[in-house]
């Protein structure tokens, strides 16, 4: 059924007999993928010193998903299946591929599907059955990331799945901050990534991981993530998708485990003609005075959009909140938004709210009475629309996410 190396059987062999039972079972949510049409890409790239040696439309792609050179603690590059550059620049931040990772540090095993249940669905079931390639990212105990560490997932092939997992941890006392670009070719069509990204907070640690998509229309893709977060640790997930891509299904999860963690989430994101994209977060609230925040944008330009949360709170004094807003600029598509608040005792605090709706012709109106045209008044709205607040995410890489909208939205409006 499934082609599997000898050596990464050995990871744990009851890893993959839960995963072989997993193979059919189709996600919760979603279009189903038939992962038959795939092939494994390119596993043997030669590696690169640095983003010049790309060719001009590649670092095109990958600028545009904020990769550069600069102002970087380390850079993680993959093109199909090959990983292309791991760089290691900041002292006590940790770079480099997953199995170099578990080669280095036997401890690492006990973090592998940690998260994230292998047996979740026939995605994560391939995932560990194909001998998937991904990175490590680590910042070591009390350690600050100086700039954002950079990681960037690429399809270069056409009818090719990626095959991702990620481990990120911030030890005790460390502030890491993660932006990861993922792109595809400009002729690569018919492709499918699937990612499991597994995140772990540890005492008193902030992480903040960024992901901006531009995938394009031909490409599905299966993001499988959560995080757990230990005491007073806080974790921030920003996630930005402004381009077409064909179907996107994702479903992360925080596990507030420690007294006094926190988890938020924000998204921003479009659905063009010909997108199905069902995105959602996910928090439960297991600790004494964990809280959490899910904030959603949805524009809908054709495309069909849903907008899920869920907050569970299962301890005392938790506080969760979940609010989604919807912004119809065609008549075509839907935007459905679906919240979802489950409380298992009496002392806690959950609250949600969604609207979806259109650009009121008064505040058009009144934008054009103080001399702008039609079409910069409606810019002007979606601009305002889609600026959330990221709270706690470092100004430089808070505004390396909002030019990424800014270029967006000239294309999009």
């Amino acid at each position: 059924m499934y082609k599997l190396s000898l050596e990464f059987s050995k990871l744990d062999k009851k890893l993959r007999e839960k995963a072989l039972k997993a193979v059919d079972k189709k996600a919760l949510y979603g279009e189903d993928v038939d992962l038959d049409r795939y092939g494994e890409g390119e596993k043997d790239l030669s590696s690169i010193t640095n983003l010049n040696e790309l060719d001009e439309n590649e670092r095109k792609a990958l600028t545009d998903v904020g990769i550069q050179e600069e102002n970087r603690s380390g850079s993680y590059l993959q093109f199909d299946n090959s990983v292309l550059l791991e760089l290691q620049i900041q002292e006590g931040i940790e770079v480099m591929s997953i199995f170099k990772a578990l080669e280095k540090y036997d401890w690492l095993k006990d973090y592998w599907w940690n998260a994230v249940a292998v047996d979740q669905d026939k995605f994560t079931a391939y995932s560990q059955l194909h001998e998937p390639m991904g990175y490590f990212i680590r910042a070591k105990p009390y350690i600050k990331s100086e700039f954002p560490v950079q990681s960037c997932l690429y399809i270069k092939s056409g009818g090719t799945v990626q095959n991702v997992h990620n481990i990120i941890v911030a030890e005790e006392g460390s502030e890491l901050d993660v932006i990861t670009g993922c792109a595809v070719g400009e002729k690569t069509e018919d492709a499918l990534h699937i990612g499991i990204s597994e995140f772990f907070v540890k005492r008193d640690a902030t992480l903040s991981f960024t992901m901006i998509h531009s995938w394009g229309e031909g490409v599905a893709v299966r993001p499988r993530s959560a995080a757990i977060i230990e005491e007073n640790g806080t974790f921030f997930s920003n996630y930005v998708n402004m381009r077409r891509t064909k179907s996107i299904q994702m479903y992360p999860t925080a596990y507030c485990v420690g007294k006094n963690s926190m988890a938020r989430y924000s998204t921003v994101m479009v659905a063009r003609e010909g997108s199905k994209i069902d995105i959602g977060s996910r928090s439960v609230l297991k600790a004494e005075g964990s809280k959490t925040e899910m904030i959603s944008r949805a524009i809908g330009l054709g495309g069909e959009a849903y907008i899920r949360g869920d907050i569970e709170g299962e301890a005392e004094d938790v506080k969760g909140h979940l609010e989604c807003r919807g912004l119809m600029l065609k008549d075509e598509g839907f935007i459905f938004s679906i919240p979802e608040l489950k409380a298992s005792l009496q002392n806690l605090d959950l609250s949600h709210e969604a609207a979806i709706g259109k650009i009121a012709e008064d505040e058009i109106f009144y934008l054009m009475t103080r001399g702008l045209s039609a079409e910069e008044a409606t810019a002007a709205i979606v601009r305002g629309f889609l600026n959330v607040e990221t709270k706690g995410l470092p100004k430089a890489l808070d505004e390396e996410m909002r030019k990424t909208i800014e270029a967006s939205l000239s294309s999009m409006l």
